[in-house]
């Protein structure tokens, strides 16, 4: 699945916007960003609440194809500045992670 099928399956908004394109290969769902740091795999979906622009470093540690901002959780302006400056795909969604996940995985 690509990062533009996934935003339409979930219904999501696009707040940065680099390689809709992409190959999605798998999902971490996480807020704690040690955690996602350690476990989150490249071309992965990360489904999180978190929105500030600590959240870019870990997208980019992680090399994951897309965040996925869960539950209209609305991302700092900061977020989105250095998500278009880094070139981080990150969309966002009303859904919460279960919800959301859920959707994907009927789907494959």
């Amino acid at each position: 699945m690509t990062v533009k099928q996934l935003a339409n399956l979930l219904k999501a908004t696009t707040v940065a916007e680099c390689d809709f394109d992409r190959q999605i290969e798998g999902g971490y769902a996480g807020d704690l960003l040690s955690f996602v740091m350690g476990r989150a795999t490249p071309n992965c979906a990360w489904y999180t609440i978190m929105t500030n622009v600590n959240v870019c470093a870990v997208a980019t540690l992680t090399d994951c194809a897309v965040v996925v901002l869960c539950e209209d959780c609305q991302p700092d302006q900061l977020l989105v500045d250095r998500a278009q400056s880094q070139g981080i795909n990150v969309i966002a969604t009303s859904l919460d992670m279960y919800q959301a996940i859920t959707i994907v995985a009927k789907q494959g």
